[in-house]
C-alpha cells in the first residue's frame, strides 16, 4: 500500500524483454535506504516486488500483463520514473490510500498555465471516468492528485510547481501517456452498492479496436 507521496524521480538503467515479461534495472538513490529484496515499490503507480539491491539501484521483474496495461510496457532505458517505498502505518499519509494496481491507462490531452499551476487534462477509459468525481482523488504514474473537473471522456488536475518540480508531471506532454488508479474507497463503495440490489452492475464493454487502442494494447 502507498499514500501516492513520490519520494523521488529515478530512470530506467537497465532492461531485458521476453515472452515471459520483463527485468528492470532502476537507478535510484534516496529509495534504496532501508529497501531490501521482497519490498514493494511503486513504479509510476505499479506496485512491483525488488528481487535485487546494488549501491544505486534495484532490480524488478515485470509481467507480462503488467507490461501489457501499464506505461511500462513502452518505456525504455533512460526513462525517468517516478519511485515510492511501501508506507508504514505510523506515518502520516499526505495523500491518499493508493494500492499500486493500475486500472488502465490514460493520454494527456491539455497542458493549460494558470498562475503557479499547470492544469492537466487527461482522457481516460469509461471505467476509470465512472469513479472521478471533482474533489476526489486519482493517482496518476503513482502521484497522488485532486481532480479538479470532469467531463464524460476526461478530467482535469492541477499540478503546483513543487509537484512539477519532484515527479515525472513536470515533464510530460501532451499525447503522452499516464498510469491511472481510480479512488479505492470509490471502488469499494460501488461494490457494495451492487451486491444490496442499491447499484445495477455496469454493463460489459465491447471489445473492439477503438477499447483496444483506448488502452494501449494496439
Amino acid at each position: 500500500m502507498f499514500s501516492g507521496i513520490v519520494e523521488e524521480i529515478g530512470a530506467v538503467q537497465a532492461m531485458e524483454k521476453g515472452l515471459a515479461g520483463a527485468k528492470f534495472s532502476i537507478l535510484a538513490s534516496a529509495i534504496l535506504d532501508d529497501l531490501h529484496v521482497g519490498d514493494s515499490v511503486s513504479v509510476s503507480g505499479a506496485c512491483l516486488t525488488v528481487t535485487k539491491t546494488e549501491n544505486e539501484s534495484f532490480f524488478v521483474d515485470v509481467s507480462t500483463e503488467t507490461l501489457n496495461r501499464t506505461i511500462l510496457g513502452k518505456i525504455s532505458v533512460g526513462t525517468p520514473i517516478n519511485l515510492e517505498r511501501a508506507m508504514k502505518l505510523n506515518a502520516r499519509i499526505g495523500g491518499h490510500l493508493v494500492t499500486g494496481h493500475v486500472d488502465g491507462v490514460g493520454t494527456l490531452r491539455a497542458r493549460e498555465q494558470d498562475g503557479n499551476a499547470t492544469y492537466l487534462t487527461v482522457e481516460a477509459p469509461e471505467d476509470i471516468m465512472r469513479y472521478c468525481v471533482p474533489k476526489g482523488s486519482i493517482t496518476m504514474d503513482g502521484i497522488s492528485l485532486t481532480i479538479n473537473g470532469v467531463t464524460d471522456r476526461s478530467f482535469a488536475v492541477a499540478i503546483i510547481p513543487h509537484t512539477a518540480k519532484v515527479t515525472t508531471m513536470g515533464l510530460k506532454q501532451i499525447g503522452d501517456s499516464v498510469n491511472l488508479e481510480s479512488d479505492l474507497i470509490g471502488k469499494y463503495v460501488e461494490r457494495l452498492l451492487q451486491a444490496n440490489g442499491t447499484l445495477s452492475p455496469p454493463s460489459s464493454p465491447i471489445i473492439d479496436k477503438d477499447y483496444l487502442q483506448k488502452r494501449g494494447l494496439l
